[in-house]
């Protein structure tokens, strides 16, 4: 499918409201474009204005309006007033590895040493499993055991633990079981709440540091220090950056670029960030090499790193992060080829609605990041599964716009070991001898829900520019909407009529640059991927966004388009 097929769509903007905008004193000077994109996203009325452009963490909810949060500080108050020993049981993705680092530093700064474990995904998979806790005990046997970005859902597990004594308090954001909740002091969860449904388990940790603090002065805890791990695990965990989390991941950007941390100095180092940082560096540059080693490895190196004080040491495990990335992008390419070529042989875009691929040879590490894939490519409902020697698959799934997976995955729960998720991303496990019935009835299922063009993609764009417009005083007002991300996504512009001043030049092998030309304004253009695929004619429409660019002290605004279609 491409971009030429898709639908082009400009988003519409309230024009009555965009007066209201004018008449404010805090946003009357921005360029008119900035309005525009302040009123797509709801943000109106003065006081709504002010803390979107100017987030300030005194704006922060009060901690306590999460549920289960007295019950959850006073049993960690008891257990650093008697010395107790607490564990604290993670995941093994960015939003799991920050959340245990941050819950380390504040319980180290009221005197305790708490001891970790992060379950191996492939031997024990995500969360509290009964062989993850089997390992954990063998390790230490806690008096309270935490579990964090994991828990929720536990029922049987937590009721384990609770039989051997150890009190469980759960600090998690994922959705809650239908068996409702899990037997232990307390479930700090958004999800069982009213509010605060956009956390992650980084957000709700902090908000439990919060919460503690205020019942437990100590000053020997500033939870600033904490603000670039709440940033890391927001972003890489894709919850929207709204409210809180907009508030919390624009301080922690800020944390990120003069951080002290040496492991987070030498990931950046090893990320190759020497400026300016921003959500997508994080969504693309440290999240993955933090995700690497849970994907193919083990996650303990990535929370070593962001524990660490050693530099020498830090320097060491950036660099071994920063080759299992490698390996986790070698294996990620290698399955995304293999995977094209199966859907090759046997996809017909006419009449099939949904993909769904297999193999023993695959890693079940990345099977999500070659759904992403092959949904982008397809716009196509898709899931990828990888056998273990037992036959037994897991699998990873993503969906596109108002098609559920969850719906889907229900009309095919007899065929599956488990199975679940959210509409646009979700998981399951099945038998081998299972896995061509799954596949027909897949299909069957998304078939049954689609509606009329679903599986047409479509491109929104933002707002319809001029080149002349494109100017570094809007780049300035530009910025002041990041941090960029779910629920507050990167303003995409539209060009109309546009050609080049030159033919455009490959950079490496996949890429362009051009400098693009409209009624004699000129500005130099990035095309990733662009040459992959022949260009249309000219003149142009073009699909971009923004982004500042420093080249020996010299800052300008650079294009970077997304999509190109001839005007005609």
């Amino acid at each position: 499918m491409t971009v030429a097929q898709a639908q082009w769509i400009l988003r519409e903007a309230d024009e009555n409201r965009i007066p209201e905008l004018q008449e404010n004193p805090d946003v009357s000077h921005l360029p008119p474009v900035v309005h525009r994109l302040l009123v797509q996203r709801g943000i109106i009325e003065a006081a709504d204005v002010r803390r979107f452009l100017h987030p300030m963490l005194r704006d922060l909810a009060d901690p306590f309006d999460l549920p289960d949060m007295e019950l959850a500080v006073a049993r960690v108050a008891q257990a650093i007033e008697q010395r107790q020993k607490v564990l604290l049981y993670g995941d093994y993705d960015v939003d799991g590895v920050t959340s245990i680092a941050i819950m380390t530093g504040v319980l180290e700064s009221y005197g305790l040493q708490p001891a970790h474990f992060l379950p191996h995904r492939l031997e024990e998979g995500y969360g509290l499993s009964h062989d993850g806790i089997e390992r954990c005990l063998e390790q230490a046997r806690p008096d309270l055991l935490m579990a964090i970005d994991c828990g929720t859902t536990s029922i049987d597990e937590i009721e384990r633990l609770c039989r051997e004594g150890i009190d469980v308090v759960v600090l998690d954001h994922h959705e809650a079981s239908a068996r409702g909740r899990p037997p232990c002091v307390a479930v700090v969860n958004p999800k069982l709440g009213s509010s605060h449904h956009y956390l992650c388990s980084a957000g709700v940790v902090f908000k439990f540091a919060h919460a503690l603090l205020k019942r437990k002065p100590n000053p020997g805890l500033d939870l600033r220090e904490f603000l670039d791990l709440v940033a890391l695990g927001s972003v890489a965990d894709i919850v929207p950056l709204i409210d809180d989390n907009r508030i919390l991941v624009r301080k922690g950007i800020e944390r990120i670029q003069h951080t002290t941390s040496p492991g987070l100095a030498a990931l950046k180092r090893e990320s190759r960030l020497n400026g300016s940082v921003r959500a997508s560096d994080i969504g693309f540059r440290l999240g993955p090499r933090l995700n690497a080693a849970g994907r193919v490895d083990n996650a303990r190196r990535s929370l070593d790193l962001l524990l660490t004080r050693d530099l020498v040491k830090a320097e060491g495990l950036a660099r071994e992060l920063d080759e299992w990335n490698r390996r986790r992008q070698q294996v990620e390419l290698q399955m995304t080829e293999e995977a094209l070529t199966m859907v090759g042989d046997t996809y017909d875009p006419a009449s099939h609605r949904s993909i769904v691929v297999g193999s023993d040879a695959w890693h079940p590490g990345v099977v999500g990041i070659v759904a992403s894939r092959l949904t982008k490519r397809f716009h196509r409902p898709t899931f990828v599964v990888a056998f273990d020697e037992n036959g037994i698959g897991k699998g990873s799934g993503r969906s596109v716009e108002n098609i559920s997976l969850v719906q889907a995955l229900r009309e095919c729960e007899d065929l599956l070991l488990k199975g679940g998720g959210h509409d646009l991303a979700a998981g399951l496990s099945i038998e081998r001898e299972r896995f061509e019935a799954f596949r027909e009835r897949f299909e069957q299922a998304i078939g049954g829900i689609i509606l009329p063009g679903q599986l047409i993609p479509k491109l929104y764009f933002d707002a319809e520019t001029r080149l002349s417009e494109l100017e570094l005083e809007l780049l300035d007002s530009y910025e002041l909407l990041e941090p960029f991300g779910a629920g507050n996504p990167v303003p995409v512009f539209l060009a109309r009529g546009v050609t080049v001043s030159r033919e455009p030049r490959q950079v490496g092998e996949r890429h362009l640059q051009m400098e693009l030309v409209q009624d004699g304004s000129r500005r130099p253009a990035i095309f990733f991927g662009g040459a992959e695929t022949p260009l249309p004619r000219l003149p142009w429409d073009v699909g971009f966004t923004i982004q500042r660019n420093e080249f020996r002290g010299r800052v300008s605004l650079q294009m970077h388009v997304t999509a190109l279609r001839s005007s005609a």
